[in-house]
């Protein structure tokens, strides 16, 4: 394995170099720093135009001018890395790690979000093939797959941001919209969850009824102006990740395994006014971990005690509940804030901005507030999250369907149905870890794209990261800071094929002893 990764590592270092090379001399031979004196009257035209080419060694040729600047990579290696000046006398260095985090915190929710529910969703297809559900959801995918992502941009400002501002200034939801929502509601409640054709219209009209009386709720008590979940709703979602987890892990029908989600849920929901002490006005990101730990914590010692035989996968399955069970919990206290925070001079009743990444004039007390800040971020992040999972997430779903449905058709899979095994336990044991062998790749490189930066999404969002700098570079004729930006993706790309092909050997036990 150790001569694997050395072998692999040197091919990757040629890449590197081989890939760098090019693309600097491709941007240095297409660019022209001094066609900005084309049409200069200055009267030092000659003056300046010999500094810029003294700055930016302009009278080397571009095949030595990059060894110049490789000698700055190599010398980090003794901890004296030199990307070069902008052409704004800035280091390179320091320009992409303010943009790093920047991009980071744009792009990786909308990764997370677009891989968990494209695969999801693609694999639910894939099971139900040929269903109503299989066909809508196919229906979407190419819909989304097709669209530019500056346009969807442009249409969640202005419905998402523009209208939904424009109605929190009286959050009452017309009893039109609530007929429309609750019959779409339905639709997808009872195509995702109905089989014959009386559960699908019973689901329907059920579903349609229910979500009907929540949003007149919902408009009745203001609650998109107070919003929060409460120890009710917190219950709720912390039951329903157990069962979910529980079918997904060992199926409903083992009883030590789901009375330990079971009891995760409940530690949760108990722990909801106790967590509250913690979760203060005064608390920080190391508070909010401790919730986790504490809750994690009591649901691993429940899981352990639950039975002698299957102890590991217990803890397993009260571990992740009890993970899935938090997260509402901790929404909920974000939400306690919104009201705070929704009438601050700042944000002036207007709460999901069009622009920006984050909201400058918010007092300084309020900015060292952990739970308005984060509302801040997060606010900040809807709309670019949502143009970025939509587009995305149209990918996942497709992959995956294809995925799953050629390793249901492979022969192992009729042999485990053969010999009696529950249709759980073939998907999820058989068919889904084999599925996700071709997904292994494109997963990690999505990840490693992720520094790259998202130059549309950044731009129509006004954020200033890797996608902002990239753009700045092309324009400008900024050669050092195009390479910076192009040598981090560089490396993530080639470390990410590598990582790709180490999970083969964990996904695939028969990969790693090749190797």
């Amino acid at each position: 394995m150790f001569a694997y990764i050395a072998r692999r590592l040197g091919m990757m270092l040629l890449i590197v170099f081989g890939a760098s090379y090019m693309a600097y001399n491709l941007e240095a031979y297409s660019s022209d720093p001094l066609s900005v004196f084309g049409e200069s009257t200055e009267k030092n035209k000659h003056f300046l135009m010999q500094q810029m080419i003294h700055q930016l060694n302009l009278d080397v040729p571009p095949p030595i001018r990059y060894f110049m600047w490789l000698r700055g990579i190599i010398s980090g290696l003794w901890g004296q890395l030199n990307l070069g000046m902008t052409r704004d006398n800035i280091p390179v260095i320091d320009a992409i790690g303010l943009a790093i985090p920047t991009t980071f915190r744009l792009v990786i929710a909308s990764t997370i979000l677009a891989i968990v529910l494209g695969i999801t969703i693609g694999m639910i297809t894939a099971i139900r093939q040929y269903s109503r559900f299989d066909y809508v959801m196919t229906f979407i995918s190419f819909l989304l797959f097709s669209l530019p992502v500056f346009w969807v941009a442009v249409l969640l400002k202005e419905y998402i941001a523009i209208d939904f501002n424009d109605f929190l200034a009286n959050p009452e939801i017309p009893l039109n919209l609530i007929v429309i929502f609750s019959l779409v509601l339905g639709l997808v409640m009872a195509g995702i969850l109905g089989g014959s054709r009386a559960k699908f219209w019973s689901l329907f009209f059920g579903g349609t009824v229910g979500f009907a009386l929540l949003l007149e709720f919902l408009s009745v008590t203001h609650w998109f102006v107070n919003p929060g979940l409460g120890i009710i709703g917190v219950a709720i979602l912390a039951f329903a990740s157990a069962a979910v987890v529980t079918q997904i892990s060992t199926g409903l029908d083992n009883r030590k395994s789901l009375f330990s989600s079971l009891a995760a849920a409940a530690i949760v929901t108990a722990g909801y006014y106790p967590l509250q002490t913690i979760l203060n006005a005064k608390a920080t990101l190391l508070n909010v971990l401790l919730v986790f730990v504490i809750t994690m914590g009591l649901s691993a010692v429940v899981g352990f005690f639950a039975d002698k035989v299957d102890r590991r996968v217990n803890i397993r399955t009260a571990v992740l509940t009890a993970l899935l069970g938090t997260l509402p919990l901790i929404l909920d206290r974000f939400m306690k804030e919104f009201n705070k925070y929704f009438n601050s001079d700042a944000i002036n009743m207007r709460p999901v901005p069009t622009i920006g990444q984050s909201q400058d004039l918010l007092s300084t007390r309020q900015q060292h507030n952990f739970w308005i800040s984060g509302l801040d971020a997060g606010m900040h992040l809807i709309l670019p999250t949502m143009a970025l999972t939509l587009i995305s997430f149209a990918g996942y779903v497709r992959f995956s369907r294809g995925s799953l449905l050629e390793v249901l058709n492979m022969d192992y899979i009729r042999t485990a149905r053969a010999k009696g095994l529950t249709e759980r336990t073939v998907i999820v044991r058989h068919a889904m870890r084999n599925a996700m062998l071709p997904l292994t790749t494109i997963l990690v490189n999505d990840f490693a794209g992720v520094i790259g930066g998202a130059i549309i999404t950044e731009r129509v969002f006004g954020w200033e990261g890797m996608g902002k700098l990239f753009n700045q570079a092309l324009s400008s004729y900024d050669l050092n800071l195009f390479m910076g930006v192009f040598i981090i993706g560089a490396v993530l790309t080639v470390l990410a094929n590598l990582i790709a092909d180490l999970l083969f050997g964990v996904v695939d036990p028969r990969i790693r002893i090749r190797k």
